[in-house]
């Protein structure tokens, strides 16, 4: 099976938890963040973290922290171009990315992207569940992105591309589509109440 690096964002805001890193917050003995990294790195070969300000306070874990080089908080994509060009120092041919705040994904996450991406030259896949009301979800915070498009994603990120899927679609990016069954794997800590919720999950 193919497999590539692993790169969890963890550069957003979190304005809606009172601002700071979501990912450091306490869920069951441990944290947010090291549910992600517990079940991603058996998925990739390596993992950095993508996160602004003093890396320092990631010291602990043991990882690079890669910060985003577009200024200004230009959401997702900037981390995921901060990535590709993490990965493309260490040779890589593609990263996986995962959200900080998303602890329940699934532990097969990285086989699925890679099997939808087979065939392309360049695979560019986000994950995706069925939606009763929309027909399909998508979660752009995890896919499968290819080191090879790093510069075109540079170009559209400093043109002023925000929105994942405005870029991805660009790239007739694929979707690879995941069961809800009792549990959303893609449920993510927005709030207080959805950190309770979590606790409650596990």
């Amino acid at each position: 099976m193919s497999s590539s690096l692993g790169v969890i964002l963890a550069g957003g805001l979190a304005t809606r938890m009172g601002g700071g890193d979501k990912g450091l917050l306490p869920l069951g003995s441990s944290t947010l963040l090291s549910h992600v990294i517990d079940r991603l790195t058996p998925q990739v070969d390596g993992i950095a973290l993508n996160a602004n300000g003093d890396g320092s306070r990631f010291a602990h874990l043991g990882f690079p922290v890669i910060a985003d080089s577009i200024d200004g908080f230009a959401g997702p994509l900037a981390g995921v171009l901060a990535g590709l060009d993490w990965a493309a120092e260490q040779g890589a041919n593609s990263i996986v990315t995962a959200a900080a705040d998303t602890p329940f994904f699934p532990s097969d996450l990285a086989a699925r992207l890679h099997r939808e991406g087979g065939g392309m030259a360049h695979p560019l896949v986000i994950a995706a569940t069925p939606d009763p009301k929309r027909g399909t979800s998508r979660h752009p915070t995890f896919g499968l992105w290819p080191v090879a498009l790093r510069e075109d994603l540079r170009a559209a990120l400093l043109g002023g591309v925000r929105k994942v899927v405005q870029w991805t679609d660009s790239h007739d990016g694929r979707l690879a589509m995941f069961p809800v069954e009792q549990v959303d794997p893609f449920f993510n800590v927005n709030t207080p109440e959805d950190l309770a919720q979590a606790e409650a999950m596990l």
